[in-house]
């Protein structure tokens, strides 16, 4: 074999495998905050709903600050970027091991936690959109996977720290890994191949049917901030259902530990969604893949709202799960079907804004409707509503016209 060849594969290899693991530590490490729940309560007697704020708000700061990460990382490439972005997320869990008052939860967890946490999406799945252009839905999948490898692992490393050195010494550990690893993790990213002839998606944008649009000119089409409506509509449908499948289990009179399982078995599926979607967005485009999984999501849905037993949750698990990996893998590369690559960073951080804009609204508003209404019966069916909405527009997204270059 060519040792050119051998080399450029090699280096493809590392950008497969530090983006993967930019994927599972940053979630990962978000998605433990959930086993500190607890402890915080124990300690502080903070309400529930105090602490799940916290995080509502990290989510939504990242989302924000993903917009100039996107146009950051357009200029200057995902290595120093992400090398700051491991600070900010490092520190954050490392400063909540000495927080004393909620307000140094928001600070710590909220703001600067979720600041580092805005590159994780943008960083790892921008970079692989510039790298492999042939297989974008593949190599995007796999990447994904990554998200589902760190939800499985890292909230049962929190738990372990947590019963074996307090919360924390398992919030300042966290918060040391996950700088230390993301720091080294981020000098093997390379904003795109050297050689113009191996996958250069700059080099090639002018002959691709759906051009190579700036941000300024993508801003202006009608496409983007439709998709932009769409992502915010789905992933506050699925961000709802994460949090509230557990409380839902309990209350038709699952066991805790049960409940639970069903959470994880969406984690596991998802990791399986997120592979197979990624295959086939190679094979049927971007705007197919999301419509099956759009349908797989509605067809979950209608099954929930008869769910009354463990067997049945656990029969929305998978069918959910496949959705909900298959969504979140297929809107990367529709940004890059749609308007190529030279402003991926900046246009997937605007619609990455959008779902976490949703994605941390959804959740609260099905809470309040449970409130009022004293079960999940009306918030099961409005989500089921949003979601066929969200198909509904997604018949009407058309391609973006190329442009000259």
């Amino acid at each position: 074999m060519n040792p050119l060849r051998n080399k450029a594969l090699s280096i493809s290899s590392v950008i497969v495998a530090a983006c993967f693991s930019v994927q599972a530590i940053g979630v990962g490490v978000y998605i433990s905050y959930g086993v500190f729940f607890n402890p915080l309560m124990a300690e502080f007697g903070w309400p529930r709903a105090a602490i799940s704020g916290s995080s509502a708000v990290a989510f939504f700061v990242s989302g924000l600050v993903a917009v100039y990460i996107g146009r950051l990382n357009d200029r200057i490439g995902p290595r120093i970027i992400m090398s700051v972005s491991a600070l900010f997320l490092g520190i954050g869990c490392m400063l909540m091991s000495g927080m004393d008052t909620i307000w140094e939860l928001y600070l710590y967890f909220g703001l600067i936690f979720g600041i580092g946490l805005s590159s994780i999406d943008v960083i790892a799945l921008t970079t692989i959109a510039r790298w492999f252009p042939e297989k974008r839905g593949f190599m995007t999948g796999i990447t994904k996977v990554g998200t589902g490898a760190g939800q499985l692992i890292f909230p049962l490393l929190a738990s372990f720290l947590i019963s074996g050195f307090g919360w924390r010494n398992a919030g300042a550990g966290l918060g040391i890994l996950a700088l230390l690893s993301l720091l080294v993790i981020a000098q093997f990213l390379k904003k795109e191949p050297d050689k113009p002839g191996f996958q250069n998606p700059a080099g090639r944008a002018a002959l691709r049917p759906d051009g190579n649009l700036s941000f300024s000119e993508a801003r202006r089409t009608f496409p983007l901030w439709l998709l932009c409506i769409i992502n915010l509509t789905i992933v506050s449908c699925l961000m709802s259902i994460l949090v509230h499948i557990v409380p839902h289990g309990r209350d038709i009179g699952i066991s805790p530990h049960k409940a639970a399982g069903v959470l994880s078995a969406i984690g596991g599926v998802s990791m399986a969604g997120r592979f197979i979607t990624g295959m086939v967005i190679d094979r049927i485009g971007g705007k197919r893949s999301m419509i099956l999984s759009l349908l797989l999501l509605l067809t979950g849905l209608f099954w929930l709202q008869t769910a009354d037993s463990l067997w049945k949750l656990y029969v929305f698990a998978c069918i959910y799960g496949l959705a909900h990996g298959g969504f979140f893998t297929v809107i990367s590369p529709i940004v890059a079907e749609l308007f190529g690559t030279a402003s991926h960073g900046a246009l997937f951080g605007l619609v990455v804004f959008f779902g976490t804009a949703g994605g941390a609204l959804g959740p609260i508003l099905t809470g309040h409707l449970f409130d009022i209404s004293g079960s999940y019966t009306l918030p099961f069916r409005l989500i089921l509503s949003v979601s066929a909405l969200g198909l509904l527009l997604l018949f009407l997204l058309k391609p973006v016209k190329p442009v000259k270059i």
